[in-house]
């Protein structure tokens, strides 16, 4: 028999109800309907319970409003995400933070009911036209489609508007936009010859292991020394350390460490020589400048790569660093080789992801066994292996046909 709590008057406390001594209120707890711990408080049990009433209207008018499909795609969206227990926080806070910039104060605030296919292809195209990527548009449409879908299910709107809408977009837009295309050899070496500068010298060693090993930005963040054999020459990759805003008001960031989102995340890599001397350089460098990463995250320590002040590495810093070294590096590349009366190498603007996809690419241009490349990238789908694979074709077989045509052959 559960006990009865009562307050310092001697009444009957309700599920929920307490009495805050400190503050000299009474307070009522719930869960509201995103899964979210609240409190309302009141002066006195009378008036509490009014609100109480009053709250149990709301959460009921709320329901019928979305049931009738009266509200709006702000009040689904967040429905929808309430149901996405699953997801890393990172992940969530992520979507958070693309819906709340993006969508929320505009296209959110209209009723549910009535929006249309067009509605939709209009507000990416706007979207577009605000100098907003093609990418950051696919990152709305990965929270408006599945909002509109589970209001779909839920029988409140008879079709998803969003279905094929981004689609349309990208077709007329470039057809490659969305693809991301490896550097070529010439660029990559172009880029690497660009970390024996001395002012890249520091960040020689990162970029060695990011270019060798094909890991994703999170995992060479959360890379230790624990999970490198210097003597069986492998990488242990069994979990991430993810950079992301947090969900208040102004979406700092923070660091989480986490395991990878699937088991072909968790895999070995063996090391490449220049792989096993970039991570000895640091090493020593560490050694002799007397730094070493101060981070602790979820009981690790020892991460490998890390700034002056011992904190870690965030994808915003390492791309920032990637534009800089492209940058001068094609300044001075297309002056030398006006002089040299030659075609300039350009390296073209990339980001962090790229250099896991060369790698990939350069996997694959060299006749490796798809499976074998799929276990080394940590690909949960092959399919995502078969598609580098038949770019890495098509390229060959264009650089084929540009042989022959140069051959009195045929």
């Amino acid at each position: 028999m559960s006990r009865i709590r009562k307050d310092t008057k001697g009444k009957v406390l309700h599920k929920g109800e307490d009495y805050k001594k400190d503050k000299k209120l009474y307070r009522y707890s719930y869960t509201d309907s995103l899964g979210k711990r609240r409190c309302i408080y009141a002066k006195n049990l009378e008036e509490l319970r009014d609100k109480e009433k009053q709250l149990q209207r709301d959460q009921l008018d709320g329901l019928d409003i979305y049931v009738q499909g009266n509200a709006d795609v702000n009040y689904a969206f967040h429905r929808y995400i309430a149901t996405k227990t699953e997801l890393r926080s990172s992940t969530k806070t992520n979507y958070l933070y693309i819906y709340d910039r993006y969508v929320k104060d505009g296209f959110g605030k209209k009723k549910l009911s009535e929006v249309k296919y067009s509605d939709v292809l209009l507000f990416y195209n706007a979207l577009l036209g605000k100098g907003l990527s093609i990418g950051t548009v696919d990152s709305v449409n990965t929270v408006l489609r599945p909002t509109f879908q589970l209001a779909v299910r839920d029988n409140v709107i008879r079709n998803n508007p969003a279905d094929g809408a981004m689609a349309e977009v990208k077709k007329k837009w470039d057809g490659n936009i969305g693809i991301r295309h490896a550097l070529t050899i010439e660029e990559e070496r172009a880029f690497l010859e660009s970390l024996e500068l001395k002012k890249n010298l520091s960040w020689k060693p990162l970029f060695i292991v990011m270019f060798g090993t094909g890991c994703r930005i999170s995992e060479i963040i959360g890379l230790r020394w624990d999970d490198v054999d210097f003597e069986k020459g492998i990488i242990t990759i069994d979990h991430d350390v993810t950079y992301y805003p947090r969900s208040d008001k102004n979406y700092r960031c923070e660091y989480e460490l986490a395991l990878p989102k699937t088991e072909a995340g968790i895999r070995k890599i063996p090391m490449l020589k220049k792989v096993k001397d970039a991570l000895e350089l640091e090493k020593q460098n560490q050694r002799e400048y007397g730094y070493h990463c101060l981070v602790e995250l979820g009981g690790m320590k020892n991460f490998i790569f890390c700034n002056r002040f011992g904190g870690l590495q965030n994808p915003a810093s390492v791309n920032k660093v990637i534009k800089r070294i492209v940058s001068d590096h094609n300044s001075k590349e297309i002056v030398d080789a006006k002089r040299e009366g030659r075609e300039p190498v350009i390296i073209p603007n990339f980001s962090c992801h790229i250099t896991r996809h060369t790698f990939c690419t350069r996997l694959c241009e060299n006749g490796t066994n798809a499976k074998v490349i799929q276990s080394v990238m940590g690909h949960k789908d092959i399919q995502t292996t078969l598609g580098i694979y038949a770019e890495v074709s098509e390229n060959k077989k264009k650089d084929i046909f540009e042989q022959l045509n140069n051959q009195d052959v045929i």
